[in-house]
């Protein structure tokens, strides 16, 4: 089987094989649930190889962010006027902060360094799972912008190394958010992603300060996750740290909304809502 490895001596799937080949190349149709389309896959696999549930668990969170990767991309290329969203690689990879031009990228890296040396703690920061860039720079740099409906290994390649061409690129205006993707909520997970929307807001308002811009727009930061409960939705107002330090401030969300993305169609509407341009 192409999608199956032996690792340690034991069966391991290879995640990027087996979409491709679970899929045969084709997006699932828009209404499919990804929670059955899953569930299907997995039933396929354990016919082929014995694999635990574990190992299953772990590929479906990259499964599920190439499926909403796809749709991004594919709202963007059909609309015009609409924002860019994007994988982000892990922070061991490449550090979120160099999407920035030179001269915010130092700013960031001096704040680093200014923590580090005055109070021997460090600013440790995670990597977004998307990233959302303005409409003009996207089109700007991209000079393919043709969706995808037939993919291929080189397609999800073409996705994760998309990033790639925003390196160096942003202004202040042109990264305007964050999305972070998970399969489930559970308590850790919301809390993960609170945290990392406080910090990604609270470097924003640095940079901010340091290039005296006195109307931002401000960051977005969203959450996305196949089932949203109102436990869920009630544990993710959180405030953002930094907006209540400063008593002239306005108190920010930490997550400014969270998203169920189950399916397809699902993904189109909410795209329709985060990448769509602000009047």
């Amino acid at each position: 089987m192409p999608y199956i490895k032996i690792e340690k001596g034991k069966n391991q799937v290879v995640k990027d094989l087996a979409f491709y080949h679970l899929l045969e190349g084709k997006l699932p149709i828009l209404d499919k649930r990804f929670d059955d389309l899953f569930d299907e896959f997995d039933n396929t696999i354990r016919l082929r190889a014995t694999i635990s549930r574990e190992s299953l668990s772990n590929v479906h969170g990259d499964w599920y962010e190439w499926l909403l990767a796809l749709a991004a991309w594919n709202y963007f290329c059909n609309n015009p006027e609409a924002n860019l969203c994007f994988l982000l690689p892990n922070i061991s990879q490449f550090d979120v902060s160099q999407l920035y031009n030179d001269e915010l990228n130092s700013l960031i890296k001096d704040l680093r360094k200014k923590v580090r040396d005055s109070s021997n703690v460090n600013l440790i920061t995670s990597n977004p799972d998307f990233a959302i860039i303005e409409n003009k720079l996207a089109r700007q740099i991209l000079s393919d912008t043709n969706p995808i409906t037939d993919f291929t290994l080189d397609s999800l390649q073409f996705l994760a190394t998309l990033y790639s061409n925003f390196i160096y690129q942003c202004d202040f205006f042109n990264l305007i958010g964050f999305c972070s993707v998970k399969t489930s909520l559970r308590p850790d997970r919301r809390l993960q992603m609170s945290h990392e929307g406080s910090l990604m807001k609270a470097i924003y308002t640095h940079l901010q300060t340091r290039n005296w811009v006195l109307s931002p727009p401000g960051l977005k930061y969203f959450g996305i996750s196949r089932h949203v409960s109102p436990a869920d939705r009630n544990a993710l107002k959180t405030v953002a740290t930094h907006s209540i330090t400063i008593v002239s401030s306005i108190p920010q969300a930490a997550v400014d909304e969270i998203y169920e993305i189950n399916s397809l169609q699902e993904a189109e509407t909410v795209f329709q809502q985060i990448l769509s341009p602000t009047k």
